[in-house]
């Protein structure tokens, strides 16, 4: 038989606090952690909010203070997220084959603020001048290799890197090489940290942004008025494990992970394809590898951008994938609250959609006061809502037309 596979723990760092329960409150009660940006306004950006990490980030305790000072952002934003989803398994890696143990962590964009502080050491002072750390402070894979280092970790160690899908590929990939004999326990996730001048002058320019600048406003996505999406930085990370090596070692199951798709919509770079095509093949498939009818899932954590291509597509797809049925499901996008967290935000959603499953609360979507023809199903508007969660799924699209969904089951030991 196929080896089942379940969380066992969960790290995030996000706009809404660095602690998964901190996270989760904040999420439920409807809280806001888009802000205003004050050098975007003072620099003339047309795009001025964000959803910046507000909390310290402290990784002294796994990492020499030099060591970690030759970190990029996002990379300090995976190890603290894999720290705290190491220390929520209860893992004892003195008691652990360290090479049974995975790491595949991905960034989309990878170390940005590093690449435009060392261009500007180039320009301003020189070559000579650029820091030898720079490539290995840059590359996307190196907070997989961090991450893999720091614990001792000699399985699978790779990076992932799909744009917005990323840590929803990550994660999925760590449920495959699970199921097929790679290792026992698998870190996996996503970290992104963009909130820099390129990254804003890049999406502005492309006009993906949002050039809202009201923060309680800019974020909504599934509304009439939506125009944009908000830019937010973070980390999320998991500890998964064959359901025979958590029970052997008496861990705490969160849930399991039953199920991942992915697929292609090989139709633009940026645009996702009509009707959402590539979305609906990606949910199917989600759903046939957790052996779940449509009928048999109860909440989506939606994708929704707050763009209105993205949120009309996705909601085209949804209601081609399960029917009637979509109008009795429960959906939020708790990007309306986070931002899009770019290559992190599978893995923050999957923490959310974990903890809906756990304690039956859907978190809300909040600023969608107009409603949409289009987009015309229970989008959670306002507050949180109370109902039976038994499963559910977490959708990721991203430019390039990569899609990829993961499938949650509320843990049954049979």
């Amino acid at each position: 038989m196929e080896k089942r596979v379940v969380i066992t723990g969960m790290g995030v760092v996000s706009p809404l606090g660095n602690k998964v329960d901190t996270f989760w409150e904040n999420l439920i009660a409807g809280k806001n952690g888009i802000t205003t940006q004050d050098w975007l306004v003072d620099e003339g950006f047309n795009a001025t909010v964000a959803a910046a990490v507000k909390d310290e980030v402290n990784i002294d305790d796994v990492v020499d203070f030099k060591e970690a000072r030759r970190m990029d952002p996002f990379t300090r934003y995976a190890v603290y997220s894999a720290r705290e989803a190491i220390d929520q398994s209860g893992l004892n890696l003195d008691n652990e084959d360290r090479s049974r143990i995975g790491v595949i962590i991905g960034s989309g964009v990878g170390g940005l603020y590093t690449f435009e502080e060392q261009h500007t050491m180039l320009v301003k002072r020189g070559h000579r001048r650029v820091s030898p750390f720079f490539i290995p402070m840059m590359i996307p894979d190196i907070a997989a290799g961090f991450v893999s280092i720091i614990w001792g970790l000699q399985g699978p160690n790779f990076s992932v890197n799909s744009a917005c899908a990323t840590a929803a590929h990550a994660i999925g990939l760590g449920l495959r090489s699970i199921r097929h004999g790679d290792a026992d326990v698998v870190v996996c996730g996503g970290a992104d940290a963009a909130l820099t001048h390129m990254g804003f002058a890049g999406f502005a320019n492309m006009k993906a942004l949002t050039f809202n600048p009201d923060p309680e406003t800019a974020s909504r996505p599934f509304d009439k008025e939506r125009d944009g999406f908000v830019m937010g930085e973070g980390g999320g990370i998991f500890v998964l494990e064959s359901l025979e090596h958590a029970q052997a070692r008496g861990a705490t199951i969160l849930g399991e992970l039953a199920g991942f798709g992915m697929t292609a919509d090989a139709y633009h770079i940026t645009s996702p394809a009509p009707e959402g095509e590539g979305a609906q093949r990606a949910m199917k498939l989600a759903l046939d590898d957790a052996g779940l009818a449509p009928e048999d899932v109860d909440y989506i954590n939606a994708h929704g951008t707050s763009t209105p291509a993205n949120d009309r597509n996705e909601s085209k797809a949804i209601k081609a994938v399960f029917g009637d049925h979509a109008y009795k499901l429960a959906i939020s996008s708790t990007k309306s609250m986070t931002g899009h967290l770019l290559g992190a935000s599978g893995g923050v959603e999957l923490a959310a959609l974990v903890n809906t499953i756990r304690t039956n609360t859907i978190a809300p979507t909040i600023h969608h006061q107009n409603p949409c023809d289009e987009c015309d199903l229970d989008y959670t508007p306002g507050t949180a809502a109370q109902r039976d969660v038994r499963a559910g799924i977490s959708n990721s699209f991203g430019f390039g037309g990569h899609n990829a969904v993961l499938a949650v089951k509320e843990f049954k030991s049979e």
